[in-house]
């Protein structure tokens, strides 16, 4: 990634803000629990607002009966409600034409989480602030942490209480602004025994259910930690829009980088207590390069075991297509994602490897800049032998002895032909640079058959040149000093492109395989949505899995009573399969 590319702003981002600029702002006042005062604190905020010239317009605001909420109300704007008829009676909702038409700078809106009446132009409140927002008008709201979807289940675990008023995930994260109003619980408590929350006799009732101290103690980490993560949302969009080169470590963010080693679980494991000891995010990254696709399947499938297991121990896994350059890609989904701490393994390999390949930790440590950076020795006597499958050459998978005989041959005979056109045009002609015909043999070679065929090329051409065309001819014999270095620099020269063009056969062939499989997992899904039922579900499932896995697949159900009976061939029954 080049220096310009880290320092432009994310494309997503700025289309991101462009469509925000005519969108009216909210903020989220968010409570633990009832009776924290975010409604009065709303309202402290909307009074300061209104001192300032802001014109300000309580949309709807619950009092609940509490004098403080009442007291302040007084001095701003009220906009009347709206009268619905429910099951012969009336019920008041807030007026959303009647906001809409007033078009104030800032409306109030309580209760983000609150359902409204039947006959009203939206079910959710959340739905009729979108609306304000959409037309332009900042919007202040409150929520309880309890109404968060996603918190839902984690609520009625402590509490076990079941919340059915609940807000989308998406609305708490879109906020512009969330402001935690906190109090301890003890305060609350207070708050509760002095009727500054409800009445009394509801107050006691509450004290026994809901407002026990570790419920109390529980949800106050949960809406400071879920404040937290909308905070870091925000830190990171505001980065990426201003192009600033992270990481900004306001808190730890760890990621551990997985390969096909066998160490890569105990590396996934210390990271997991890092991560406990910091109390942080955590992510597992793999990135997929051309030498992905040649690794055997032992190594193939530690992968895959290694991404499940940091799955199972919390960690975020992602999968990223990359580059040769992987210390790069890492680098830069890292700071994307503003990661403050890498972790990655120091494997095993011998010298050659890291001369073909490069050294990921040795690009981590010059460019990782303001990113600390974990190396974890790996334990020599867990690296695989060579025909462990661990990508070493023994375990990778290769063609079979006919077609890499056939490649050589080939190889071979492109050369012949090579020389058989240069001889024939310095019969001719005087041509200066003959040796460049021989680099089309290494270019098709290259193309052709990858790397192993086109060096061979690159061999075969430098000793047809030397032989019939440096003096003296038919040996390989060099008299000349001068042409001892041309030819040296030939070889170089052919070798050089000979790697680069493999490479750029690899990668042709790694985007060919990756937009194959979007295309037939796009194909599936289309598949999957016009399908009522079951029998035809498993077939085309079965036959997307074969297809894909060039196996025989076979899925299997349980029977009406939940047994696996077998039958008469000793399989289950309920089955498909496709070739």
């Amino acid at each position: 990634m080049s220096a310009d590319e880290r320092q432009r702003p994310s494309p997503e981002a700025l289309l991101e803000s462009a469509r925000n600029a005519a969108r009216g702002q909210l903020r989220i006042f968010l409570g633990a629990a009832p009776g924290v005062g975010k409604t009065c604190a709303m309202l402290k905020a909307a009074h300061r607002k209104r001192s300032e010239g802001v014109d300000v317009v309580i949309g709807i605001v619950e009092t609940h009966g509490r004098r403080d909420t009442l007291a302040l109300i007084e001095g701003l704007e009220l906009q009347p409600r709206r009268d619905i008829p429910y099951r012969g009676r009336m019920l008041q909702e807030m007026d959303l034409d009647g906001l809409l038409c007033r078009r104030p700078q800032l409306a109030l809106v309580d209760e983000l989480a609150h359902s409204n009446a039947e006959g009203a132009r939206h079910p959710k409140r959340h739905q009729d602030v979108a609306e304000l927002l959409a037309a332009g008008i900042d919007v202040w709201s409150t929520l309880n942490v309890q109404h968060i979807e996603s918190l839902n289940d984690v609520v009625t675990r402590i509490t076990r209480v079941r919340v059915r008023e609940t807000v989308p995930d998406q609305v708490f994260d879109t906020a512009d602004e969330v402001e935690i109003v906190d109090l301890t619980p003890q305060e609350l408590i207070e708050r509760l025994n002095d009727g500054k929350v409800y009445a009394e006799a509801q107050a006691q009732a509450a004290l026994k259910n809901w407002f026990k101290p570790g419920n109390l103690t529980a949800l106050r980490e949960l809406a400071l930690r879920r404040t937290a993560e909308r905070v870091d949302d925000q830190m990171r969009a505001y980065m990426r829009s201003h192009a600033i080169r992270g990481p900004w470590a306001a808190g730890e963010r760890l990621m551990v980088c997985i390969n096909e080693s066998p160490a890569a679980a105990e590396v996934v494991r210390r990271t997991k207590r890092i991560a406990d000891r910091l109390d942080s995010p955590w992510f597992a990254l793999f990135v997929e390069t051309t030498r992905t696709r040649s690794l055997g399947e032992k190594a193939q499938t530690r992968i895959a075991d290694n991404l499940r297991l940091a799955e199972s121990l919390g960690a975020e896994t992602l999968s990223l297509p990359g580059t040769r350059h992987i210390a790069d890609d890492l680098l830069g989904w890292a700071r994307n994602n503003n990661i403050t701490q890498i972790i990655v393994g120091k494997t095993t390999r011998p010298w050659w490897f890291a001369w073909r390949h490069g050294s990921v930790v040795t690009e981590l440590l010059r460019d990782a800049g303001g990113i600390d950076l974990h190396i974890l020795a790996e334990d020599p006597s867990a690296v695989p032998s060579s025909d462990d499958g661990d990508g070493s050459p023994a375990a990778r998978p290769r063609r079979p002895a006919g077609r890499e005989v056939s490649a050589y041959l080939n190889t071979g005979l492109m050369v012949a032909a090579a020389t058989l056109v240069a001889r024939g045009l310095d019969a001719l002609v005087s041509v200066p640079n003959i040796s460049l015909i021989y680099l089309a043999a290494v270019l098709w070679s290259a193309t052709r058959y990858g790397l192993g065929a086109s060096i061979f090329a690159s061999i075969a051409s430098t000793l047809a040149y030397n032989f019939f065309f440096i003096e003296p001819r038919y040996t390989f014999t060099v008299a000349d000093p001068s042409q001892v270095l041309a030819l040296i620099f030939f070889c170089a020269a052919a070798v050089l492109t000979s790697t680069l063009t493999a490479r750029e056969r690899q990668h042709a062939e790694t985007a060919h395989d990756q937009a194959r499989t979007t295309a037939e997992l796009l194909a599936f899904s289309r598949k999957l949505a016009g399908i009522r039922k079951l029998d035809t579900l498993m077939a085309v499932t079965a036959a997307q899995i074969a297809s894909m896995l060039e196996v025989d697949a076979l899925l299997l159900l349980p029977d009406a009573g939940g047994r696996r009976p077998a039958d008469d061939d000793g399989q289950f029954a309920g089955r498909n399969r496709a070739r």
